[in-house]
């Protein structure tokens, strides 16, 4: 991403306001796009990267690994960055062809799809907290074993739940804890990984191109 005047004054307050953290630099990046994003500096207590999480999302994006999205918003968000980088397939649960299923929302009957599919691919649950479930599902069942799960859906009911049980699948994730989340939220965090991404393979990435 290309910073402009107004977003470098706008990361110095955030340094300056942040305080004291135990992030690396490169989660403080993240972090960072996100409290930007949302001008919310309570996303530095909720956000958790598990072991390995940036390790495994930005090798992942090196290797053109496909990015499955819950919702149009998080894919509108990422497809510049993933365009102007690594150029990986970007899918959206919401335009999987797949055939109605009674008791499961749209979104997470085309992950379910789209998982079966990629079933190492990054996944991007902005919003949709049916997906992620359904998601988190697949993961404890073996079916497919995610390169990175960044989940941020908003809500009130078991959310708590179903980000502690992404926690103990084991799988690389980043996800923001507590009710609060969204797909800006999400948008924010993948093109920040996408950032780092770069920095370390890009050149090796143009070579191989």
């Amino acid at each position: 991403m290309e910073w402009h005047i107004s977003d470098a004054q706008s990361l110095r307050i955030i340094d300056q306001e942040i305080g004291e953290h135990a992030f690396s630099p490169s989660e403080y990046e993240i972090v960072r796009r996100v409290i930007y994003a949302t001008a919310d500096f309570e996303y530095k207590s909720l956000i958790h990267f598990s072991d390995q999480a940036l390790q495994s999302g930005a090798a992942a994006l090196a290797a053109r690994t496909t990015i499955i999205v819950d919702l149009p918003m998080a894919q509108v968000g990422i497809t510049p960055s993933i365009q102007a980088t690594f150029a990986n397939p970007v899918y959206c649960s919401m335009d999987a062809l797949t055939r109605p299923q009674k008791g499961k929302s749209r979104a997470a009957w085309g992950i379910e799809t789209l998982a079966k599919r990629y079933p190492e691919g990054i996944f991007v649950i902005g919003s949709s907290h049916t997906a992620l479930a359904t998601l988190v599902d697949l993961i404890e069942e073996d079916q497919v074993r995610p390169a990175l799960v960044v989940g941020t859906p908003a809500g009130f009911l078991d959310v708590d739940v179903l980000k502690a049980r992404l926690q103990d699948t084991l799988i690389p994730h980043i996800r923001i804890n507590g009710r609060k989340g969204s797909a800006v939220v999400a948008t924010a965090i993948l093109n920040g990984l996408i950032d780092l991404a770069w920095q370390a393979y890009g050149r090796e990435a143009q070579q191989m191109g």
